[in-house]
């Protein structure tokens, strides 16, 4: 169970399009979606507008969109290697096709 701070819901104005709009999302999702936007170089407001560009407003509010996103960071940092794997060594087919 989180925290109740972790719980708790915070809202945050954002400009999209030229228009002012708020997204309430839980505290971990924020974090993860500023260290998104730095790892971008770009404004956690940039990030939002972009994310908001990508969704089916038909499908999707943006609220659940900007969460699975998170979602998506997180599990592709949680599995992305601390440094590059050794180079994989070539089979003997590889190595029949390149001496041709």
């Amino acid at each position: 169970m989180l925290p109740p701070l972790e719980a708790a819901v915070e809202k945050r104005s954002v400009s999209i399009q030229g228009h002012r709009t708020s997204v309430s999302l839980e505290a971990p999702f924020w974090r993860v979606l500023k260290r998104a936007a730095r790892t971008r170089g770009i404004s956690l407001g940039a990030l939002v507008a972009a994310i908001d560009a990508a969704r089916r407003v038909d499908q999707v509010n943006l609220s659940s969109a900007l969460r699975l996103f998170a979602l998506a960071e997180a599990e592709n940092r949680a599995v992305t290697p601390l440094s590059d794997p050794a180079p994989a060594a070539q089979s003997p087919s590889e190595d029949a096709s390149d001496a041709q």
